[in-house]
């Protein structure tokens, strides 16, 4: 069942909610702002979520990028849902690993492993 959406694709698997991004390059504001809101409602439709956020297709990350993730994670936690990543691509994720956002984020290899440790 995939929602047609700007910038995410989203299917269910196994009662969770899995996002693919549609751009490779997640940099400007706008783009930000507007992932931002579809992650939002997404999260707020459904109370104990189980969210994982694919990066397969994702080049680029700014730095407002991860801070929308951060808000994101505080909202998921606050619903008592839980946010794995997948598929974080060696420059981005070293990213994570200088910013210690690894140590913030559940992070997995591959969206199999993420899906089997819901």
């Amino acid at each position: 069942m995939e929602q047609p959406s700007s910038h995410l694709k989203v299917r269910r698997a196994d009662g969770v909610s899995v996002v693919e991004f549609a751009d490779r390059k997640i940099l400007e504001e706008l783009s930000i702002q507007e992932i931002g809101e579809e992650l939002d409602r997404l999260v707020e439709t459904e109370a104990g979520i189980k969210l994982l956020l694919n990066f397969k297709n994702v080049d680029h990350l700014s730095s407002a990028a991860l801070g929308m993730l951060i808000t994101l994670n505080k909202k998921i936690k606050e619903r008592k849902g839980s946010l794995k990543l997948s598929d974080i691509n060696r420059q981005i994720f070293e990213v994570f690993k200088i910013t210690k956002l690894n140590k913030v984020f559940e992070i997995h290899d591959s969206a199999e492993q993420a899906l089997a440790g819901f």
